[in-house]
């Protein structure tokens, strides 16, 4: 920017005013820190002589004084004595400037800037007359903002920041000013800056504070001393300054400026209205007639749950279920978990008839109550055997009470169990007895509509399944509909032999709709039907066994196999045990079979096998056990059961095997005696390939480690999946072991047709079976399993009876560092385990 000139006039203050013309002056822009143009009487920058004189007349003595913005040094005009300016011209000397607070002194002299507290050096000037009202001069003794005494050498507190300083004496200053002198009046208040005419009985000018005109009286030259504490505030109290000052011209003058700003408030009146009177509080206050105790409400909830825990022996439900042969809903609660372990969620939960109560219209009693039909909530189960302990979340259905349907149920409630179940990471239990809270015709009747079906309650379930929360499922009366889906969803489920069956509708809808008629529940969906086609995973003798079978696949599982490894406990079996036994248990002749679970018990920790799905896809064995105290999921093939091919059932069991102890994170170690898939056309009409297919896609997406033990035979795709799911395999084999394409049964006579069919019709039928003899016998010496641990093609082959210890020491190895980064990778969701 360049410097630049302006010309301001001074406003005129009345007749008889001379104007005078106003200069301009090259200074340094206080703010951007450039040379710029300002009138000599500007009051914000206050570049104006000492002595308030026309600087183009003559020039100055010039002083360095420090910028009071940027604390820059400049340069200040000193001029000579000039006279007094004429009256009206309202012009603030740069030593007097109410808002840099400068103080005058003579020629030469050191003051202290108010602002930034440090010594500056003003112009000196000789003796300045005495100032008239009209002149407009702040006299340093007077000026509000500082309020510096005028005494010469005297000490004053610094505004700012209150620390002593000390200031030259001004020039002569008279001892007792007269009217007027060394005040701003209204129209030259450097704070507000509004010009108006002393002698003026009314003045508008613009409020400092709001910045809105407002009208005002102007004050004689000589106004009266205020009356003490009508909206003034004496020098000495003033909050802003509060320095001492050597007259009383301060004082009036702060005076003057407090009343305009704040003008005097008016006394408060005394209330005159009457007071009102008060209500009656009691019959205001709803709660007046009710207990401060709320023993109301306790004794609501009191009978509400004596009702709920204590039978109804006189119903129709009750003599039914007790008929059947079928425990209580809570009787079962009571069996299944250890004592004093219960704590139900929604306790109170159910339809209940209030009746008023007849002395306070604000009271209620409980006149009757149906309690929901599917009681829930946490407790604890421990398995008899090994002593482990698992809190659960535990659903009982109650099929005395509307045989579990809809309209005996509070539906949210099943739904936020399982959510609840789903954000702890707790284990789930399902005693299903009904319809767990499904449909039932009679809704529509208590509705008035038909409603769209909806089960929200199995995406939370899906969840808890992939996460490995434990899902177990009991059937301990008829599971129909919406209770039938939630057994059948679940990683275990079991069904009493003596009172279970499952199904979608019952005998009565299945008449209507198929005509089959005279069908139990046993008929329709009986163990017979449903522990034999993979529906259910175990049968159990009743419902004792079904709590007994819960409590034990329980003690296999983490609480939440996503975070968790499996429980451990001390080995009471020797890892180093032998088995002699196992060196003869394949039969040389390849024709006879043995049994496949004396090998699983010879080999796992004595008591620790327990078997899953026996009843169902028999050509394939599942079930779980501990080597050296660690659990592990036991697969093998039952060679007693179609030879041991595996069919359409069988592959499913492994399947689902597989992924059960995927999401738990349970190392597989598997007894492979496989001669392939089922053929036939039983085979063929099942879908054997089509499952045989989904088994080895089990294999190829699943993660968990696979220990394979080869005791006899691997064949075909089925042999190949089994065994090449892995990388690195790890895998033994026994000295009984045999392997290839094709079995010698039949891949002889397929390999060797043509050369067969030429000796038969040149030789006769002895000629065919010479020959067949000698394939045979030179294949078995080529099939010897030593050669192909000399290729490497099978790493290791052992002497049966050290079996135990290898796996022992596989599944130690495994619950090592590779455990450790499998719970990491499945925790930070590098890892996902499906279950379903």
């Amino acid at each position: 920017m360049g410097s630049k000139k302006s010309t301001l006039s001074p406003p005129s203050s009345g007749a008889g005013d001379s104007e005078s013309p106003s200069s301009s002056t090259t200074i340094n822009d206080p703010v951007y820190a450039q040379p710029t143009s300002a009138p000599k009487d500007d009051p914000v920058y206050s570049q104006v002589d000492a002595a308030g004189a026309d600087q183009t007349a003559q020039p100055a003595n010039q002083s360095q004084i420090n910028d009071p913005v940027y604390g820059q040094p400049q340069a200040a005009p000193s001029a000579p004595d000039s006279p007094a300016p004429g009256p009206g011209q309202g012009k603030i000397s740069a030593a007097d400037d109410p808002v840099y607070s400068q103080s005058r002194g003579v020629r030469g002299g050191t003051l202290s800037d108010p602002v930034y507290a440090q010594p500056v050096s003003a112009a000196a000037s000789p003796g300045l007359p005495a100032q008239g009202l009209r002149a407009g001069r702040v006299q340093t003794t007077d000026d509000p903002v500082s309020s510096q005494s005028s005494a010469r050498g005297t000490t004053v507190n610094d505004p700012v920041y209150g620390q002593p300083q000390s200031i030259s004496s001004s020039a002569q200053i008279p001892p007792t000013p007269s009217s007027g002198i060394g005040q701003t009046p209204p129209s030259d208040d450097p704070v507000s800056s509004q010009p108006q005419s002393l002698n003026t009985t009314n003045t508008t000018i613009n409020d400092p504070v709001y910045g809105q005109p407002r009208s005002i009286s102007s004050r004689p030259e000589n106004p009266p001393a205020p009356e003490p504490g009508v909206g003034q505030t004496p020098a000495s109290d003033d909050p802003v300054s509060s320095q001492p000052q050597s007259s009383s011209t301060a004082s009036s003058r702060l005076n003057q400026l407090t009343s305009q700003i704040s003008p005097v408030q008016p006394e408060p009146q005394p209330n005159t209205k009457r007071a009102r009177k008060p209500k009656n509080s009691r019959s205001s206050d709803p709660s007046a007639d009710l207990p401060a105790d709320y023993s109301d409400i306790l004794t609501h909830l009191r009978t509400l749950r004596t009702i709920a825990t204590t039978p109804d022996t006189s119903s129709r439900g009750y003599i039914r279920q007790k008929t059947s042969g079928k425990l209580w809903s809570r009787e079962r609660i009571a069996t299944l978990l250890d004592p004093n372990t219960w704590r139900e969620v929604g306790s109170v939960t159910g339809t209940v008839t209030w009746e008023k109560d007849t002395s306070n219209p604000r009271a209620e009693h409980v006149r009757g109550f149906i309690p929901s039909n599917n009681p829930q909530g946490f407790g604890r189960v421990t398995c008899p055997r090994t002593g482990i302990r698992r809190q659960i979340y535990l659903t009982s259905d109650d099929f005395s009470i509307r045989s579990g349907h809809a309209d005996g149920s509070v539906g949210i409630k099943t739904l936020y169990g399982e959510k609840l179940a789903l954000r702890l990471k707790v284990p789930v239990v399902k005693l299903v007895d009904g319809s767990s809270g499904g449909g039932s015709v009679s809704t529509i009747m208590t509705q008035g509509y038909s409603y769209m079906p909806h089960v929200t309650v199995l995406s939370t379930v899906v969840k808890q399944l992939n996460m490995g929360i434990p899902n177990v499922g009991a059937v301990v009366g008829p599971a129909i509909g919406l209770g039938a889906a939630r057994v059948v969803a679940t990683h275990f489920s079991v069904m009493a032999a003596d009172i279970g069956s499952l199904f979608n509708a019952g005998p009565k809808v299945v008449e209507g709709a198929t005509f089959e008629e005279g069908l139990s529940f046993s008929d329709l969906g009986g163990p017979g039907v449903h522990c034999t086609n993979g529906t259910i995973d175990n049968l159990a003798r009743d419902e004792q066994d079904c709590f007994d079978q819960i409590r034990a696949v329980l003690a296999y599982l983490p609480e939440c196999g996503q975070f968790q490894p499996p429980p451990t406990l001390p080995a009471d079996d020797p890892v180093d045990r032998e088995d002699l036994a196992l060196r003869s248990i394949i039969p040389r002749k390849k024709s006879r079979m043995y049994n496949p679970y004396t090998i699983i018990l010879s080999v796992v920790d004595a008591g620790s096998w327990f078997e899953i799905g026996a009843l169902w896809g028999r050509t394939g064995i599942t079930g779980l056990a501990r080597l050296g105290g660690r659990p592990v999921g036991i697969l093998s093939l039952n060679c007693e059961v179609n030879s041991g091919a595996l069919d359409a059932m069988g592959s499913q069991k492994l399947m689902k095997m597989l992924k059960f102890c995927d999401v738990f994170n349970l190392p597989v170690v598997q007894f492979v005696d496989v001669p392939g898939y089922a053929i036939g056309t039983v085979a063929e009409r099942t879908a054997t390939m089509k499952w045989g297919v989904e088994l080895g896609k089990a294999y190829y997406s699943t993660t968990t480690p696979i220990f394979s033990v080869v005791t006899r035979r691997v064949y075909g795709v089925a042999g190949g999946i089994m065994l090449d799911s892995r990388e690195p395999w790890m895998r033994i084999a026994w000295p009984s072991g045999n392997w290839g394409s094709l079995p010698l049964d039949g891949g002889i006579e397929v390999g060797h047709r043509h050369e067969l069919k030429t000796i038969r019709e040149k030789e006769g039928e002895e000629g065919w079976k010479r020959r067949y003899k000698e394939l045979e016998d030179e294949y078995i010496r080529l099939m010897n399993p030593v050669r192909t641990a000399t290729c490497f093609n099978v790493e290791e082959i052992v002497d049966p009876k050290d079996t135990r210890k290898i796996c022992c020491r596989w599944t130690r190895e495994m619950y090592g560092l590779p455990m450790q980064e499998r719970l990491a990778d499945r925790a930070s969701g590098k890892l996902h385990a499906v279950f379903t």
